[in-house]
């Protein structure tokens, strides 16, 4: 991995490289939207897809004006990456990739990110280099998915998930939404999210409480409220537990590296941010 990246709501974000770039390139989009060209064609990116342009090859991407996206990216560089890039581009090359499961997708490309922003040891590389490849992975993975079945209802209660982080229903009321038992909709969420429902919640709640600390001035106990915990100190110790920090102090780190939305850069590298370590 050689650049990482978390831009919250990055209006006027725009990267143009007329001769590409020599890594490829990675973007989750959380929220808001964009445009990506690519191979001659221009492309509608949406809150829940994916962007992979492959290296060497001409490419522009930017925010939109009035739903100003939230988005995760990293730059990667190495011998499988190619094969990679190619799989999760599919046999179409179309960049943008609709995710099934947005919230893997974003958590992969976040545990990228804090892999190196703690500091460029070995482990942190190679944690990193693992969590990016299972997003390449997923992307192309899911390119090549047929109908989903239960799966697709599970993705519905997800779907419902993040629209109601504030009030999250019960599993039983999950599974009632999905039209399955409560037992059957535990086991394929589990299959589907890799956790189980409650730690789902959790780690989504905390995701969305990331991006209010970034890009708000809400108080913390605000943000807490926001996302569905009404005592401010449980949701510190739950921010904490994921992110092993405080919600204070990991607001005051990254105000301390805003984002710096570009105009025009061909080199590669050129949308990195500082990270720490």
């Amino acid at each position: 991995m050689t650049d990482v990246g978390y831009f919250p709501r990055a209006r006027g974000h725009l990267m143009t490289r007329p001769g590409g770039t020599s890594t490829s390139i990675v973007i989750v989009c959380q929220d808001g939207a964009g445009q990506v060209w690519f191979g001659g064609r221009t492309y509608r990116v949406n809150a829940g897809d994916a962007v992979v342009i492959p290296k060497n090859e001409p490419h522009r991407y930017s925010s939109d004006d009035e739903h100003p996206w939230t988005i995760g990216w990293f730059h990667a560089d190495g011998l499988d990456v190619p094969e990679l890039t190619q799989a999760a581009l599919g046999p179409g090359r179309v960049p943008v990739a609709p995710l099934r499961d947005a919230y893997t997708a974003w958590n992969l490309v976040d545990r990228v990110i804090a892999a190196l922003e703690r500091d460029e040891t070995e482990a942190s590389l190679l944690a990193a280099a693992g969590a990016a490849w299972n997003l390449f992975a997923q992307i192309a993975s899911e390119r090549r998915l047929g109908p989903a079945g239960t799966t697709e209802r599970v993705h519905i209660a997800q779907d419902y998930l993040r629209k109601n982080l504030a009030d999250a229903p019960s599993v039983s009321e999950l599974a009632r939404l999905a039209g399955l038992s409560t037992s059957h909709f535990a086991s394929v969420f589990r299959r589907s999210a890799g956790m189980g429902v409650l730690e789902y919640i959790k780690r989504l709640r905390n995701s969305r409480a990331r991006e209010l600390l970034v890009a708000t001035d809400l108080p913390i106990a605000e943000v807490g409220r926001s996302v569905g915990y009404s005592d401010p100190f449980y949701f510190s110790r739950q921010f904490h537990s994921i992110n092993g920090t405080s919600p204070s102090d990991f607001r005051a780190h990254y105000r301390q590296q805003e984002p710096r939305p570009g105009t025009s850069d061909p080199e590669p590298g050129a949308d990195r941010i500082p990270r720490s370590g």
